[in-house]
């Protein structure tokens, strides 16, 4: 925790988003210090909360029924459980969007317009509302009825097709990015565009829509890929772990298993080439620039591969690092966690859990990877462990004028 000042604590979201884009994109809001609610379904909550394995563990190491995943993208925010299908319910929410400067919601195009809390329906309340809508395919277009999940974004844009290995190889064919990146780059993008719009409110007073999809999240991240394509009209193959445009620039195996050389100019490889003692590789007709090495990656990678082979992982990167030609081992996740710059950047954080929270009464911390936006004079902050579900309804409701007489009737009807 830190004495400074948070950089949004005058912002409050309204979030009635679940699963991954929308959650990521208002976590990284109330990460800045933003006051985050998000809206759950009473009984169920976001559909997170059950993906699992793997679950939370009490302090026995046995698993609570709490999902993990859940865990990745609602720090920091306070859970109110409101039935949204009972006229009790939307008015409770509308009273809420009266207040927030923000509402994030990823239900599909009309979806909330029976409910009255379209943006439509709320604009003449609260012209000054920001209102992101995170869909698969956007507002419009012919697939604009579609879900969207990350998965058949990954598929439908291309990302599949140019990762994995090349067809004809030993495990060749598309493969998945192994975490839903479609879903965190939309909120990340989501939180740009919502940043903008506050800026934009400084001046006009106005709030406004913002339209994110998954698709046009997915192409857009294709980047050098899509430039390469769009401007020679060649479709990109996938190639493993090498670049298409870079060499050397991939895993290498060596003597106790494999590392990443990522050599990215020609500098760099002359110095990687004198350091291995192979200098006269440097001047080769066949590798004298980035261009050659590409072009005879045929006959340079092989050579290559038979000079890892001779050392082990921790030799090699002990050999180059220190001459700046880049390089790394190949981590699990557990020992990336376990390296000393990730320990000394302090990107894992426990945060313990309200002892009084009876759903989290056998967990006594969440642990998450934290927030990589370091403002230094208005730094990100961690204001509360992932909530359990409904954990903050009593409260957020007391805050619109309820008192508990109220607040006791709506869960008495099933509201909350």
């Amino acid at each position: 925790m830190t004495s400074k000042p948070s950089a949004l604590p005058h912002i409050k979201v309204l979030d009635l988003s679940r699963v991954l884009a929308g959650p990521w994109c208002t976590q990284m809001l109330a990460d800045l210090g933003a006051d985050v609610v998000k809206v759950e379904r009473p009984g169920e909550g976001d559909d997170t909360r059950h993906w699992g394995p793997p679950f939370l563990q009490d302090g026995q190491g046995n698993n609570t029924g709490h999902a993990t995943y859940f865990t990745a993208c609602n720090r920091n925010k306070r859970s109110v459980t409101i039935d949204m299908s009972k006229p009790e319910g939307q008015a409770l929410i509308r009273q809420m969007a009266l207040q927030s400067d923000v509402l994030v919601e990823n239900f599909k195009v009309g979806g909330l317009a029976k409910y009255g809390l379209d943006y439509t329906s709320l604009k003449p309340l609260n012209p000054r509302l920001i209102y992101c809508s995170v869909t698969g395919f956007g507002q419009d277009g012919p697939y604009a009825g579609r879900a969207g999940y990350d998965l058949m974004i990954q598929a439908m844009t291309g990302m599949m097709d140019i990762t994995g290995r090349a067809d004809g190889t030993p495990g060749g064919g598309p493969q998945r990015v192994g975490v839903a990146l479609t879903d965190l780059f939309t909120g990340v993008y989501a939180c740009s565009a919502i940043l903008a719009a506050i800026e934009v409110r400084h001046r006009t007073g106005q709030g406004q829509l913002i339209d994110m999809a998954l698709l046009d999240v997915g192409m857009a991240i294709l980047a050098n890929q899509a430039a390469g394509f769009l401007n020679t009209g060649q479709v990109p193959q996938r190639q493993g772990n090498s670049h298409p445009s870079l060499a050397p620039y991939q895993d290498f195996p060596t003597a106790d298993g494999a590392m990443l050389l990522a050599i990215g100019n020609d500098g760099q490889f002359a110095r990687f080439c004198e350091a291995t003692g192979q200098a006269h590789w440097a001047t080769d007709a066949r590798y004298a620039s980035n261009t050659l090495r590409v072009e005879n990656r045929a006959v340079l990678i092989p050579a290559i591969e038979a000079l890892t082979r001779t050392r082990t992982t921790a030799q090699w990167i002990a050999l180059l690092e220190h001459r700046a030609v880049p390089c790394g081992p190949i981590n699990t996740i557990g020992q990336a966690f376990a390296d000393e710059q990730v320990l000394a950047r302090n990107l894992m954080v426990n945060q313990a859990v309200d002892p009084e929270n009876n759903a989290y009464a056998a967990i006594e911390s969440i642990a998450t990877v934290a927030s990589p936006l370091r403002l230094m004079d208005t730094p990100a902050v961690l204001h509360r462990a992932p909530p359990a579900l409904g954990e903050h309804t009593d409260a957020v409701l007391a805050g619109l004028g309820l008192d508990a007489v109220a607040i006791a009737d709506l869960r008495h009807n099933s509201v909350i």
